[in-house]
């Protein structure tokens, strides 16, 4: 490796390390809760995180923008078009800075403000949550030579914040489900759909006649405006032990005040 590339790779591993990380209970020593906020009237919402680790840690909150594509993943957004500066505009929260000794929580206040005229409909950023390296006692410089680097990793936790206004509407589908496999083991494929002017949020789910529990699922699936299908797919469960293919029911159900609430369900065969 050239040192241009050692050069390269030392820069984009701490960038790395925060743009991978999808919106998640917690990494390193934070966590996050919930991971997710809505907010579709004048009332606010909290976040509250939690130092799991044994030393005092500082953390930074922002506003960044991420896209879904098709296959779930979120990419940085460099240039947010006019719905998504709409949104970090609404949002305001607070504090935006905390230092939070081990074992201690820290609430993070949320709301969001409509300017008068602001059209119906979705709106959404994503709050970071970012570590902040803590300074480090002056030593003196050793002799090196050559090049040398010194890598900090700097971690990160995002999280959605969607704003609503309206009465908005989604619908959902379930199409190409085929039994397929995943890092060697059997595995569920499917597309699900959406239309509306809003995303939709819940748990994707494969169940087998005369078994109780589904024979694979995946929690907290989200299919956000910018895409209209999205691609997934999911590991049976190792501790089902009967053939994946036959006759299955797959739904797709999402979490409401008055409990589940089904958005598609679709009956098919794996082969």
């Amino acid at each position: 490796m050239t040192i241009v590339n050692r050069i390269a790779a030392a820069l984009a591993l701490p960038l790395a390390l925060l743009s991978s990380i999808p919106a998640q209970a917690g990494i390193g020593d934070l966590l996050v809760a919930p991971t997710r906020i809505i907010l579709n009237g004048s009332r606010g919402a909290e976040v509250v995180l939690s130092n799991i680790g044994d030393e005092v840690a500082t953390y930074r909150i922002s506003v960044e923008f991420r896209r879904m594509k098709e296959d779930g993943s979120l990419e940085e957004v460099a240039q947010p078009n006019d719905r998504e500066n709409a949104a970090k505009d609404m949002i305001f929260y607070a504090p935006r800075r905390v230092t939070i000794a081990p074992n201690e929580p820290q609430t993070i206040r949320i709301s969001a403000r409509a300017p008068q005229g602001l059209p119906d409909g979705e709106y959404r950023a994503h709050l970071l949550f970012r570590a902040v390296p803590p300074p480090r006692p002056v030593t003196a410089p050793r002799e090196v030579k050559g090049i040398a680097f010194e890598l900090i990793p700097v971690y990160g936790v995002t999280i959605p914040v969607v704003i609503r206004m309206g009465n908005l509407q989604a619908k959902a589908g379930i199409a190409n489900v085929q039994l397929t496999q995943k890092d060697g083991k059997s595995a569920v494929s499917l597309d699900l759909t959406r239309a509306g002017d809003r995303s939709v949020f819940g748990d994707v789910r494969v169940f087998k006649a005369g078994v109780k529990d589904p024979i694979a699922i995946q929690r907290g699936v989200a299919v956000y405006t910018e895409v209209g299908v999205r691609h997934m797919t999911i590991p049976v469960n190792p501790d089902y032990a009967g053939p994946a293919a036959g006759p299955v029911t797959v739904d797709f159900v999402e979490s409401s005040d008055a409990g589940p609430v089904s958005l598609a369900e679709t009956k098919t065969v794996l082969r």
